[in-house]
């Protein structure tokens, strides 16, 4: 679908600065986004975890931005793993582990973080460990915050970061 419409919009706009491989990726992302969201917010009228679904997504996402963690190999894989987990994600009840989940987030993103994101941003080397600081800063507020559902998304998160190059 992203090949399709950087070629429509190529052949609509012929000297627009970026290449149709520059505007294919923009799009997979973009697509990516959407579906997950879409799909995720539509299983979730049917489930009744609305609310939960919104609250992860968002928590998920927001530490991701800063603090990376692995991709999948596809698009599709990124849409139907993310949608699957989020909406697994929803219908769990930490109850009061939600502190344990949290201070184990803690320890992650202070060990891990950013993880993979050398070909993901444009931010220099030098910033990282402002990104540990900032993905720091979010566990810290969930402490605060006290929320299962933003516990367990941060918790999910900051697993993806663990990788085979190890502590950083």
């Amino acid at each position: 679908m992203s090949i399709i419409t950087s070629r429509a919009i190529k052949r609509t706009v012929p000297n627009h600065p970026a290449s149709e491989a520059v505007l294919k990726y923009a799009l997979e992302v973009v697509y990516n986004v959407v579906f997950i969201v879409g799909f995720t917010i539509i299983i979730s009228f049917w489930t009744g975890k609305t609310a939960q679904v919104i609250m992860l997504m968002a928590s998920f996402a927001l530490l991701r931005q800063i603090s990376g963690g692995i991709h999948l190999k596809s698009g599709l894989a990124c849409v139907i793993v993310s949608t699957a987990l989020f909406t697994t994600l929803s219908m769990i009840n930490v109850g009061d582990n939600s502190i344990y989940l949290n201070v184990l987030s803690l320890i992650m993103v202070i060990l891990f973080a950013p993880s993979d994101i050398e070909k993901q941003t444009r931010i220099p080397k030098k910033y990282f460990p402002l990104l540990k600081g900032g993905a720091t800063a979010v566990i810290i507020m969930s402490l605060l915050l006290n929320s299962q559902t933003v516990s367990l998304g941060l918790f999910v998160q900051s697993l993806t970061l663990i990788s085979r190059r190890g502590v950083k």
